[in-house]
């Protein structure tokens, strides 16, 4: 535990080198709100804290810049953030008028944490299989090439592709549909890939081939949704850093365990290596779980620099995984 004179020097050292990406030196911090000692003081107390792990010295005559160490200490000593009033008036707006499918609702999610925080945002849906069917429908696309349809409770909706392998007219898949509505409606769409076989066997034909594509969707991945993924560039000096980040955004197997990892460690922070990839060595991921009438489902977050806003990036996604939970236990 750092003494109240070195908590403070590190915490300006911290606020400035986020603002600046610079080194920072001894006359800045002296001049800091809350640091009221000399530069010479401040000079002695930053070795201190460089022999201690929190600060480090890229160069002999350079300032100091953060550690992990030393970004965990400012992060954990926090005081609850919260937004800013216009930005806080940007999230309740965007909730205010969220509606429609929940895939959308969740995409536009990630662009309004992007905005708020101008790092890469990162949303976890919810598992559509436990969601119960509220409609069924087959839309004939070709000959033998079907669209079902399933509109669920939570607001999503399941669309599959199903190949029929032969000539379907419309009759058959209005039937198959009805059937399929008689033994799914209400149950969790996971239910309606075991549902009863239909007596017609042209209905049957249809309704085995639906069944099959919803087994083969249960097996998927969750949907995840990221924007800003540019906005790591703008972040970084060396190009294989971003092209590490980069291709560990756009794989969303990756993305879902690694979030997931973070909340199951208690973490709403994970700085560096606390991330457990090599690859977000100089990245942060701030993350909050969000829930659907009481049940954890999915997950928001933003990554960033390890020299991020942490206030800022800790407020958002707090206050909207909060919000996007309100809102989708409305339905």
């Amino acid at each position: 535990m750092l003494d109240e004179r070195k908590a403070s020097i590190l915490r300006a050292v911290v606020e400035e080198y986020i603002q600046t990406a610079q080194p920072v030196g001894s006359g800045h911090v002296a001049d800091a709100p809350g640091v009221s000692v000399s530069s010479a003081t401040v000079r002695n107390e930053m070795a201190a804290l460089e022999s201690e792990g929190f600060l480090a010295q890229p160069h002999t005559s350079a300032g100091r810049i953060p550690t992990e160490k030393g970004y965990r200490y400012f992060v954990d000593a926090l005081a609850q953030p919260s937004l800013d009033r216009s930005s806080a008036q940007q999230v309740r707006a965007f909730f205010d008028r969220a509606h429609g499918e929940i895939e959308q609702m969740l995409a536009d999610t990630t662009r309004l944490l992007t905005g708020l925080t101008d790092y890469a945002a990162v949303v976890v849906g919810p598992p559509h299989e436990a969601a119960a069917v509220r409609s069924v429908q087959l839309v004939g696309l070709a000959p033998s090439v079907a669209l079902f349809v399933a509109v669920l409770g939570n607001g999503a909706v399941e669309k599959r592709t199903i190949e029929l392998g032969h000539d379907v007219d419309e009759v058959v898949l209005a039937a198959t549909a009805e059937h399929l509505s008689t033994h799914g409606l209400g149950q969790p769409l996971a239910a309606l890939a075991g549902s009863a076989p239909a007596a017609n066997s042209s209905v049957e034909a249809v309704a085995a081939r639906v069944r099959g594509a919803l087994a083969v969707a249960a097996t998927d991945a969750e949907h995840v949704f990221v924007n800003g993924a540019s906005r790591i560039s703008a972040a970084f000096d060396a190009v294989e850093t971003v092209r590490s980040v980069l291709t560990i955004l756009e794989q969303q197997l990756v993305v879902v365990t690694l979030l997931r990892d973070v909340v199951d460690r208690g973490l709403n922070v994970a700085i560096g290596s606390e991330t457990g990839m090599q690859p977000l060595a100089d990245c942060a991921l701030v993350v909050a779980p969000y829930s659907i009438d009481g049940e954890q489902v999915g997950t928001v977050g933003v990554l960033g620099p390890t020299r991020m806003n942490y206030p800022q990036a800790l407020a958002a996604v707090a206050v909207v995984g909060q919000r996007l939970g309100r809102r989708l236990s409305e339905g």
